[in-house]
Order: structure tokens, then C-alpha cells, then sequence
């Protein structure tokens, strides 16, 4: 049984939770979560402190981060270095340095990293880096992604103190690209690659005084292999999400792939194919008022597990963490320097 422990029992830490309780050949160390409004939920499972759960030994094989963003790469750190492997969630960290930090410990200590990337796990994207591997498209011309989301006023305000907790700060949030809209940019460079000379506008329309950064912008770029792209992005529409799309143009026929989270095939027109029946969509991550990504978790945990076991490699490493964030942060500094 590989034996995890969970940081952070919000809605993605009670997910991955449910799937490791679920799970026959994982089983649950403890969960660690500073809240002690928590404490009746977890009365029936393990809540304890990092510093309580330290002085038992060795408990866990592999920590589960699904803590602040920017309390990401700073425990992961801590975990490796008490012996434990690691999965964190999306955004790996939110600059590059803490990010390699993060992977040099691993490799100091032999331990894997594993990064949440689940929507690559999404029937569609599985269809669109198989299709695009192929060359069946011939060149690429223009890459398309658009992502129009809410996120108002309920999202951001503590409902117990009405003030701004740790989402909508710089430190521990980061920004939109880095919490509602990184998994779209990680597909986008799973499948077309790396991005170079960017130009960012970045808008703020509905949440001054709410976040210390922008809810919207747009982005212009090319691809290092060929092609360019554009990111449109906005958390301000208005009661619910909207869309999360990639339009793609090439040379033998173009695709896209929409919905509100990138779940199915909206168009299909290329030169002597005929689209395949792929499989349903998983639902989206459900938090209330809110919804996000596919809830493909299921597979992240798996992954770690078999790659534990040697019975395969870890899908999404710390090397693809860094990756993502790196483009991220130059998407923003881009926009800086047109300040």
C-alpha cells in the first residue's frame, strides 16, 4: 500500500482525499490542515500538524500538495527532504527559481515529483497530441486559445470575515494564468511547444479592490516550432463560466476544441480524415458556485503510484512544472515591459 499524506483539505485536497481513501492500493497517513474549523469534517480521518506528523518517523511514501500557490514549491521542499516523493498541484510554484529549487532537493534526496496536469488526460487533448504528432495537419499556421471564466466578488471575499484571503494576493495566488488558466497554457505546450516573442495587454475591468492583479488580457506570440498563437483570457464574465477553447489552423485542415473546459470537438475539417468517437469528457471540478478543469485526479494518482511501484515513468515531472511556469511568467513580464 502506498501510504499518502495530504496538505490542504480545501476542495482540491478533499478530491485527491476521496481518491486515495477509494483507491486499493493507496491508503491515507493523515491530512495536514491549518484551519481548525476543519477539524468535526475530519473527525473520522487524520488531522494532524506537519511538525505532530514529523515526530512519528517515517509515516508517508508520497505527499500530496494542494496547498496556496505560493506555499507550493516551500513544502514540497520540506516533504522531500523528510523522505517522502511528491505530487503538487497546479502551478508547480510561481516563479521558475523556487520551481527548480524544488527539483534539485529531489534529485539531491531520489525522489519523484509529479505535477497535477490533469486536463492532458481529457479524451479531446489525448485526440489533439496524437493528431498534431501525427502531421496529418501539415504545418501549423495559427494556434487559438481562448479562455472566458467567472470569478467575481464570491470567489475572492472570506464569507466568515468578508475580506480577501489568500486568493487574489501576488504572493499566494499569482494571477489567473496561474490559477484558474495554467492547465490550458500546459496543454498548449504539451502539443505545439514552447512560445517566444510575446506581447501581453493585461485589463483589469471588475475586481479592483478585490485582487492585486488583472482578471483579463491578451496575448500574441509565436511558436519556436513554427507558427504563432494568441491567448485571450478573463475571469470577469459575468455569474458563470463561459468557455475554454484552442482553434487550430494548418496546412492540410483545421479543429477546435471547446466548451466551457476544452471537453469535446467543435469542428473537425482535415484532408482525408474522419474524426474518430472518442471517449466522454470526465465533469468538471465542481466548488459550489464555481466550477474548473475536468476532475481527471484520478490518473495523476495513479501514475504516481505505478511510477512508484517501477511499473512506469512519471507523466508530468518537475521539468514540466518549471516549464509552464516559465512561459507564465514571461506572458506577464511581457506585459510589464509594454507598461
Amino acid at each position: 500500500m502506498i501510504r499518502f499524506l495530504v496538505f490542504g483539505y480545501g476542495h482540491i485536497g478533499k478530491r485527491h482525499t476521496s481518491i486515495i481513501m477509494a483507491h486499493q492500493e493507496a491508503t491515507l497517513a493523515g491530512i495536514i490542515d491549518k484551519d481548525p474549523t476543519k477539524k468535526t469534517e475530519l473527525a473520522q480521518l487524520t488531522f494532524e500538524s506537519f511538525t505532530d506528523w514529523k515526530s512519528k518517523g517515517n509515516q508517508a511514501d508520497i505527499a500530496v500538495i494542494a496547498l496556496p500557490n505560493g506555499l507550493h514549491c516551500s513544502t514540497a521542499v520540506q516533504c522531500l527532504r523528510e523522505g517522502m516523493h511528491v505530487i503538487i498541484e497546479k502551478p508547480m510554484g510561481l516563479t521558475t527559481a523556487e520551481c527548480a529549487s524544488v527539483i534539485e532537493v529531489a534529485e539531491e534526496c531520489g525522489k519523484m515529483v509529479v505535477v497535477v496536469k490533469q486536463n492532458r488526460y481529457s479524451p479531446p487533448s489525448v485526440w489533439m497530441k496524437e493528431l498534431i504528432t501525427s502531421g496529418r495537419l501539415g504545418k501549423i499556421y495559427e494556434v487559438h486559445t481562448r479562455c472566458f471564466w467567472n470569478r467575481d466578488e464570491r470567489y475572492y471575499r472570506n464569507e466568515a470575515k468578508s475580506e480577501i484571503n489568500w486568493r487574489g494576493s501576488l504572493e499566494w495566488d499569482g494571477g489567473v494564468l496561474f490559477t484558474q488558466f495554467s492547465h490550458f497554457i500546459d496543454v498548449m505546450y504539451w502539443v505545439f511547444g514552447d512560445i517566444q516573442n510575446i506581447d501581453t495587454r493585461l485589463y483589469n475591468h471588475n475586481h479592483q479592490g478585490i485582487t492585486e492583479f488583472s482578471d483579463s488580457g491578451s496575448v500574441q506570440f509565436d511558436f519556436v516550432n513554427g507558427g504563432v498563437g494568441t491567448l485571450q483570457f478573463s475571469t470577469s464574465v459575468f455569474d458563470k463560466n463561459m468557455e475554454s477553447s484552442m482553434t487550430v489552423i494548418g496546412e492540410f485542415g483545421s479543429f477546435r476544441i471547446g466548451g466551457q473546459y476544452m471537453d469535446k470537438v467543435e469542428y473537425c475539417h482535415i484532408r482525408n480524415y474522419e474524426l474518430p468517437e472518442l471517449d466522454t469528457s470526465g465533469p468538471p471540478n465542481d466548488y459550489g458556485a464555481f466550477q474548473g478543469s475536468a476532475a481527471n485526479h484520478i490518473h495523476v494518482i495513479e501514475n504516481a503510484i505505478q511510477a512508484i511501484q517501477g511499473k512506469t515513468e512519471i507523466a508530468t515531472g518537475g521539468a514540466e512544472g518549471l516549464k509552464v511556469v516559465d512561459i507564465i511568467r514571461r506572458i506577464y513580464n511581457a506585459a510589464e515591459q509594454n507598461q
